[in-house]
């Protein structure tokens, strides 16, 4: 469990004085970061009103980028548009517009995004395309990656917003249905234009943050799989070779082999979401229930409904940095979240050990870049601190290995073929328990679903008792008629 409240952004520190520690210079931004009197940002180098970032020097550049005083006047246009928004909790237009300008900024290391090169897009292919060969040995899985491109920065936030929506939209509608709901409902209908500002400013501030974040992480993931759920397209398997580079720049080992291992691992998960067709909709689903389990702190929010001030949009920013989301404290919502970890951890740990079967026999390399990806995941990877933001959780590192271990050891005792015929349902992976009793689960007795698929298939099937049913279909005799040729019952 993540320790980020379930806002978006970490919440400011609570001030050694007391309240008189929150009386900021108002040229301060409330202390959101240096003149920002919208609180859109995230703080830190390469982030909006970061050091060296635009935020530093202009107020409203986190939404509408440097300015001058000529296009004043549109950058005034865009946050009328903002205000005047009316569609879902979140507004995806203006994540899409700040991801792609915080892409544009570059890294806080000053490394630009670029378009890819005809050779990138080659060395790319080639590297998938020997993967796949590599993982026909380490896996009873085929090949689930029809294609396979190199994306630049750019191009990774456009092809993964769709997902971050069925991600996040569940968490943001908390927020959308409590605005309207801590009003009695004799003062809705009064309140109706208020609230429907603090609805529009909510999903701004919700784009503002989540464009960020998906902005920012666009320049450390290395392919469209980087968190254990399937971002990009399904069947394309993707890197970003100027992400590739800079992961293993100071490594020691060679950036064809980076490649190649990084690439094993994004062709492995694509073999898993492609020939297991519920994973992806148990693991989304497990993500939505979570997230629906979240209650919304009413009485915070009452608070900020009745104090909230249009000059002062930044109040809705604070509550949701200030932990506006928790958790409800029942057994529903702790196995939720119990079934979204495990099956995180299950889908990380099959891909590591898989990847690590696949090249330890081919490169010499494998060891350390196991270890380095291991420790990446364990001190709060780019991407786990991302989805530990957006949606509140993060995969624990110790299920990570401990999965790992799990697959390895089914591996020995069953085979390629009995280790990956677990993923036939979800009722025979292995669970939360499990992952603390490895030998329990690997010498269990295996369940035998031959008999329940058989039963199911004949019902599926119009059989009746486990024989053809002759009385129908084209060409049969009315019932009681016998078939020709065929004896009685009474004279059998």
């Amino acid at each position: 469990m993540s320790d980020t409240p379930f806002g978006f952004g970490l919440p400011p520190e609570e001030p050694e004085d007391g309240d008189e520690g929150k009386k900021k210079d108002p040229q301060s931004g409330g202390g959101q970061g240096p003149a920002n009197p919208f609180g859109f940002g995230l703080s830190g180098a390469g982030g909006f009103g970061g050091p060296g970032g635009p935020g530093a020097d202009n107020p409203l550049a986190a939404m509408f980028g440097s300015l001058n005083p000529t296009d004043l006047g549109a950058a005034f246009q865009q946050l009328g548009q903002m205000l005047s928004y009316e569609g879902g909790p979140v507004n995806w237009d203006m994540a899409q517009q700040i991801a792609r300008q915080t892409v544009a900024q570059g890294t806080s290391d000053g490394v630009k995004d670029a378009s890819v090169g005809p050779a990138e897009q080659s060395s790319v292919q080639e590297a998938v395309r020997l993967a796949d060969l590599w993982l026909d040995d380490a896996t009873s899985l085929p090949s689930g990656a029809g294609s396979a491109v190199a994306w630049s920065r750019a191009e990774w936030v456009e092809a993964t917003l769709p997902a971050w929506k069925e991600l996040v939209n569940p968490v943001a509608e908390r927020v959308g249905t409590a605005m309207g709901d801590v009003l009695p409902e004799e003062m809705q209908a009064m309140a109706g234009p208020l609230i429907g500002m603090m609805r529009s400013m909510g999903g701004a501030m919700f784009g503002s943050q989540i464009g960020q974040a998906v902005g920012v992480l666009a320049g450390e993931v290395v392919g469209s799989s980087d968190i254990g759920l399937p971002l990009g397209p399904a069947g394309k398997a993707a890197l970003l070779p100027a992400n590739v580079e800079a992961f293993g720049k100071d490594l020691g080992v060679p950036n064809d082999e980076v490649r190649l291992y990084l690439a094993l691992r994004e062709a492995a998960h694509q073999r898993l979401f492609a020939h297991v067709p519920w994973l992806r909709s148990h693991l989304f689903g497990a993500v939505d229930g979570y997230a629906r389990g979240i209650k919304v702190d009413t009485a915070k929010l009452e608070d900020v409904v009745g104090q909230f001030d249009p000059q002062n949009p930044e109040q809705l920013q604070d509550a949701l940095q200030q932990g506006m989301f928790q958790p409800e404290d029942t057994p529903e919502q702790k196995a939720a979240l119990a079934r979204l970890e495990t099956a995180l951890a299950l889908v990380e740990g099959w891909v590591d050990a898989v990847v690590h079967a696949a090249a330890k026999p081919r490169l010499s390399s494998a060891d350390a870049l196991r270890e380095t990806l291991r420790r990446r995941r364990a001190s709060g990877g780019p991407a786990e601190q991302t989805f530990a933001t957006l949606i509140g959780l993060e995969l624990r590192p110790r299920r990570l290995r401990d999965a790992s271990r799990l697959w390895a050891s089914l591996t020995d005792a069953r085979g390629v073929d009995g280790r990956d015929g677990l993923w036939a349902h979800p009722d025979m992976l292995p669970t939360a328990a499990d992952l603390d009793d490895p030998d329990g689960f690997v010498h269990r007795e295996q369940l035998d679903f031959s008999e329940l698929d058989k039963i199911l298939g004949e019902a599926a099937s119009g059989s009746t008792g486990g024989k053809p049913d002759l009385d129908k279909g084209p060409g049969k005799p009315e019932a009681g008629e016998p078939e020709p040729g065929a004896k009685d019952d009474d004279t059998e």
